[in-house]
């Protein structure tokens, strides 16, 4: 064997992914509102983007011809409209098409409302709180859509300051710096008194003087101490309810008998006290400060037109991107360099491509929510209950797309229609096979006959995960108690025992 260099030459085939293509597929991964950042960080680097209402006409803004952006993208059958018209029933699209010029914009047509003139699409295709975060079947809890401006922390110095002076102040600053959102101390009074060097009489003291503060309850050390604060607040603190303060373990798990025999009272007292117990808050800092309470704002509205269903981005979070082609020539006209030169170029050629990827980002996203639409059609008729078993490759092969493609558009997206808010993650389940033969069920449709099954259960007679599987197998789930156990883990539901344990307390209650 010869050991002498030597120079050959070889073909190969690789796939290299260029740094469009890359920036293609993360952009088909991010929301609505991450986008819209994106964006705003690209007008600040390319002086040739610009959004639709600034600039100059959209005219002279239109984008150059450019080769479509690489990467695992399909043209739809079809205009580039980002709303469509899905055939009711799983027949063929365009049977009650929606009545819109598609010719009027060719590119920039990013939404219905754009050419609809009012006719029922107002860029939420007429669904009432379509931006709220609503859960499903529920409309948005606007009640919890805000927070207070106040911080705790503001609101207990603020108290503090009225209240104590000097010294003591600065210590009430650091036991208020030790209280957590909830409202609770969370370090050790000993600790507290060790670092500030005082006596820890007095930091009791100053600890004692917080406890009295608004809301009430706040510098508890444990629930039991919070609890009982509010107790002395509203002067039900005998020893009756002292000892069934301290025995709240026998509470929680409710042994009754000997509550009564630890507390001395009758059933009615026990009721009573118990009831009062429950009108208590038991993390009073939560009324204040943290961060606001944000409406999960949905990325794809759907709704029913007709026949069909009607699919539509959510334009009000996707602002319109164009090319200055005005500024292009002004520049490109003057004196320049040949670095000017190819950097111009090459911004060009970046305005044009994004421009050009976010239009086919919002085409693949219709695509696939389209699609979701049409084999999910009866979760949409009917409810959670008839929503089919569905996988990304079901969906990837309906549009001819690759299943990695569905997964990254699928991330981080809402759909909002006339039964909520869902993410699109949502219509993707498990399949749990029929007892009957019959088709297969979506793993959700089964959560959700178990939970109707437990909202419903008699309170003397609790079912166990054994009855429930007889319940399903009647209702033609063929599933596990392994499996009961595990969906209704999931879903937050406590065991019979805890169950029957929580309805003893509220009929007590």
């Amino acid at each position: 064997m010869s050991l002498a260099p030597r120079l050959d030459l070889r073909q190969s085939q690789s796939l290299v992914m260029t740094p469009q293509l890359q920036q293609a597929i993360k952009l088909l991964a991010l929301s609505n509102l991450e986008i819209e950042t994106f964006i705003a960080e690209e007008l600040e680097k390319n002086p040739l983007l610009e959004s639709s209402g600034t600039g100059n006409d959209e005219r002279d803004s239109e984008p150059a011809d450019a080769p479509e952006p690489d990467g695992d993208f399909q043209e739809r059958d079809g205009p580039a409209d980002a709303s469509e018209l899905i055939a009711g029933g799983g027949e063929a699209a365009g049977e009650a098409a929606l009545d819109v010029d598609f010719a009027a914009e060719t590119f920039h047509h990013d939404s219905g409302s754009d050419t609809l003139g009012g006719a029922g699409m107002d860029g939420s295709l007429g669904l009432t709180g379509a931006s709220g975060g609503g859960a499903p079947e529920d409309g948005p809890d606007f009640d919890n859509l805000g927070s207070a401006d106040l911080s705790l922390a503001d609101h207990l110095m603020a108290q503090a300051g009225a209240s104590v002076a000097g010294h003591d102040l600065f210590i009430a600053a650091h036991l208020i710096d030790q209280i957590d959102e909830a409202g609770y101390l969370t370090a050790p009074l000993l600790d507290i008194a060790n670092r500030l060097n005082v006596p820890l009489a007095r930091v009791e003291g100053v600890l004692a003087t917080i406890q009295t503060f608004d809301p009430t309850g706040v510098g508890a050390r444990n629930l039991a101490e919070c609890l009982a604060l509010q107790a002395k607040e509203a002067d039900r603190y005998d020893p009756c309810m002292a000892r069934l303060i301290d025995n709240l373990d026998l509470v929680a798990r409710g042994d009754l008998p000997r509550l009564k025999r630890i507390c001395d009272v009758d059933d009615e007292d026990l009721a009573d006290m118990i009831r009062e117990l429950r009108n208590y808050d038991p993390k009073p800092g939560c009324r204040y400060g943290g961060e606001p309470t944000l409406a999960v704002t949905p990325d794809i509205f759907v709704a029913r037109r007709g026949m069909g269903w009607a699919v539509e981005i959510n334009a009000a979070t996707l602002p319109r991107l164009l090319v200055n082609r005005a500024y292009y020539t002004e520049v490109s006209a003057g004196p320049q360099d040949k670095a000017s030169k190819a950097w111009l170029s090459d911004m060009l050629a970046s305005a044009n491509w994004l421009v050009k990827a976010l239009d086919q980002r919002q085409r693949t996203i219709i695509k696939v929510a389209s699609e979701i639409v049409k084999q999910q059609e009866a979760f949409f008729l009917k409810g959670v209950a008839h929503l089919k078993p569905m996988t990304l490759r079901q969906v990837a092969e309906a549009i001819e797309m690759h299943e990695s493609t569905v997964s990254r558009v699928t991330s981080n997206k809402y759909l909002s229609c006339a039964r909520g808010l869902f993410e699109l993650k949502y219509f993707f389940t498990s399949a749990i096979q029929s007892s009957e033969g019959g088709d297969a069920v979506s793993a959700e449709a089964v959560k959700n006959a178990i939970r109707t099954l437990i909202q419903a259960e008699d309170p003397k007679k609790i079912l166990s995960d054994d009855t429930l599987v007889e319940l399903l197998n009647a209702k033609g789930f063929d599933i596990a108690r392994r499996t009961v156990a595990k969906y209704r883990e999931a879903m937050g539901i406590g065991s019979s025992v805890q169950r029957r344990r929580q309805k003893a307390l509220e009929g007590v209650g």
